[in-house]
């Protein structure tokens, strides 16, 4: 398995190095035409012009309006997958429900049961699952009309914002804003007004809290069975016992006949409703 996670991280940087070459490379071969409308000189003479410069990335420019080319658009976009991971963990549900899985296995004592590339996968698509109300948001608000050219590239990053917003006042308390409001020095209105840097860490932070409560519910039963199977072994003389050899099988048990994984999932989701 550490051999596989090696081979696994190599591969990934030696992607992210030939794609980010493969990108540089294409800006340089093969750069956009340079138009200017408000220049007296023709398309032929720009063409000739332009064929003694210097190959590179250009920006064109028509009647004072400048649009990105197609290699500055791919960085940008190859910089926002660069930073999906921390959008996807910060701005979402999922480092609330990451956390409450791994109390979970760490309460039951499994170990590497389920493992981590399985409790990821879990968290994903449960994420997926939770926030895909604000993703359609998103798709409708931002991604549909920038392909359709109604909004420029500035306006993206403000409504996507909105959204995620939305999202986070929702599950942010009180008490963890204004903490951090109280930490800027700056006083506002409403907590519409609070800015998006300072709404991100209170969220967290929230959501911290409210893992590590669930997690500490998700502890108590399994604490129970560990406190009278070391008691019995007490009372057995069997002091160079484990307790938790003969724990395990029985926390096991106690999960499956509850129905561990629906009450778990079940009451993780309903948390963001």
């Amino acid at each position: 398995m550490k051999k596989l996670k090696k081979f696994y991280c190599k591969a990934s940087f030696v992607f992210a190095v030939c794609v980010l070459f493969f990108t540089i490379a294409y800006s340089f071969a093969s750069p956009p035409t340079v138009y200017a409308s408000a220049d007296t000189t023709t398309e032929a003479d720009t063409e000739a012009d332009y064929n003694d410069e210097t190959n590179g990335i250009h920006i064109s420019i028509n009647n004072d309006e400048g649009s990105v080319s197609a290699p500055i658009r791919i960085l940008l976009l190859l910089t926002i997958l660069s930073l999906a991971p921390s959008i996807l963990i910060m701005l979402t549900s999922y480092t609330r429900i990451i956390i409450v899985l791994h109390f979970l296995r760490t309460a039951i004592g499994t170990q590497t049961a389920p493992p981590n590339q399985v409790l990821i996968g879990l968290a994903l698509f449960l994420t997926f699952f939770i926030m895909w109300p604000t993703f359609e948001q998103i798709n409708t608000t931002v991604i549909k009309p920038l392909d359709e050219g109604t909004i420029t590239t500035e306006q993206v990053f403000e409504l996507a914002e909105i959204p995620f917003r939305e999202f986070m006042e929702k599950h942010t308390q009180t008490k963890d804003l204004q903490l951090f409001i109280d930490i800027s020095g700056e006083t506002y209105e409403s907590y519409d007004e609070v800015p998006f840097t300072t709404l991100v860490p209170a969220f967290i932070i929230s959501e911290l809290r409210a893992a590590f409560i669930m997690g500490f519910l998700i502890y108590i039963p399994f604490i129970v069975i560990d406190m009278v199977v070391a008691s019995v072994l007490m009372s057995m003389g069997m002091m160079m016992l484990p307790p938790t050899t003969i724990s395990l099988p029985f926390k096991i048990l106690l999960f499956i006949l509850a129905d561990g994984w629906n009450l778990v999932i079940a009451n993780l989701v309903q948390t963001f409703y």
